[in-house]
C-alpha cells in the first residue's frame, strides 16, 4: 500500500481518506503551517528541503520550501523504515512536482530514538547527500517537540518515551524566539528526569511537553509539578514539517554537515554494546 499523503498545497492531489486527520491535527498543533522564521535571510533564492524523522515508529517526511510546507507523508502503518520510507519519499516529491535532484538541503531527525530507525534514516540521507552534494542539517527530535512548547515558562522540558521504564528527555531554556539547549540529551527514568530538570531551572517554573505525557504524569512526584500550576502538553506526532523547519534556519546560519560528518544521537548504548562489554568483563 502507497503511503498517504496527509497535506498537500491547493495545486496537489490530497487522499481524503486522511482529511479529518489532518483538520485534527490542525486544531491541536496547526504543524502545517511556518512555526518558526529565519532570524536572517542571507540570500534570495528559494531553499527546497526535504525533511526526516525515523527516531520511532511515529516517524514521517516531509517538502519544504523555504520554512513553508509542501507535502507531509505520516508513518502510520507496520512496515519497517526500509521498505516504507524510499516510497514516501517519492510519494511526497510526486506531490510537490519535485525530485531529489531538485533539493537543494537535508534535515534529518539526528536522535534520540531507535536505533534501526535512526540508522535507516540517516543512511538514506548520507546517500542523497553524497551523491547529489547537498548539505544535512541535523536536528534533534527533542528540539522538535521543545518548539511546540505553548507559554512564557523560561524554560521547557521535552521527553518521549525510550521503553525499558525509561525516557529521553531534555531542557531548554528560551532566549527570545530560539530555545538553548541546558546539557545533554538524556536516557533516565521518569522520576530521575523529574529530579534533573528540577535541579537544572534552580525553582524556576517549566512548560513539558511531550507525545508520551503519561510517562511522567503517573510518576509519584508529578503532583508536586502540578500543584504549582504546571503540566505537560501534548506535542504533534508529526514531526518532519517542525525537523524542516528548524533545518531550514539551520541551512541559513550555515550550521549543516555532510554525509561524512552527519552522526546519530543514540543516546542510549545498543544492546550489541551493552552485551558485547558485559561479556567482555565475564571473560576478565
Amino acid at each position: 500500500m502507497a503511503p498517504k499523503l496527509l497535506y498537500a498545497p491547493p495545486n496537489c492531489s490530497l487522499n481524503l481518506t486522511t482529511l479529518s486527520l489532518r483538520i485534527k491535527c490542525k486544531q491541536q498543533n496547526p504543524w502545517h503551517f511556518p512555526l518558526l522564521s529565519a532570524t536572517a535571510v542571507r540570500y534570495n533564492s528559494t531553499v527546497l528541503l526535504l525533511a526526516l524523522d525515523t527516531c520511532d515508529a511515529r516517524g514521517s517526511v516531509a517538502i519544504l520550501r523555504d520554512s513553508a510546507l509542501l507535502g507531509v507523508v505520516a508513518h502510520e502503518t507496520s512496515q519497517d523504515y526500509s521498505s516504507w520510507l524510499l516510497p514516501a519519499v517519492s510519494g511526497v516529491l510526486r506531490s510537490a512536482g519535485l525530485n531529489v535532484a531538485n533539493l537543494d538541503a537535508f534535515a534529518v531527525a539526528s536522535g534520540p530514538g531507535s536505533f534501526t530507525g535512526l540508522r535507516v534514516g540517516l543512511t538514506s540521507v548520507k546517500a542523497w547527500s553524497e551523491v547529489y552534494a547537498k548539505p544535512i542539517a541535523a536536528v534533534s527530535r527533542l528540539e522538535a517537540l521543545a518548539v511546540q512548547a505553548q507559554g512564557n515558562e523560561p524554560y521547557v522540558a521535552a521527553f518521549v518515551d525510550a521503553h525499558r521504564s525509561q525516557v529521553f528527555g531534555a531542557l531548554y531554556r528560551r532566549v527570545g524566539q530560539d530555545f538553548e539547549r541546558i546539557g545533554e540529551d538524556t536516557v533516565l527514568a521518569p522520576d530521575a528526569f523529574l529530579e534533573r530538570v528540577a535541579g537544572l531551572a534552580q525553582g524556576q517554573r517549566v512548560a513539558w511537553i511531550s507525545m508520551d505525557p503519561e510517562r511522567l504524569t503517573s510518576q509519584a512526584r508529578w503532583p508536586e509539578r502540578e500543584k504549582s500550576g504546571e503540566r505537560v502538553q501534548m506535542s504533534s506526532t508529526v514531526l518532519a514539517p517542525l525537523i524542516g523547519q528548524l533545518g531550514y534556519r539551520r541551512v541559513l546560519d550555515g550550521k549543516v554537515t555532510d554525509a561524512l560528518g552527519l552522526e546519530a544521537d543514540y543516546v542510549r548504548r545498543s544492546d550489541a554494546e551493552v552485551f558485547w562489554k558485559a561479556g567482555a568483563g565475564h571473560a576478565r
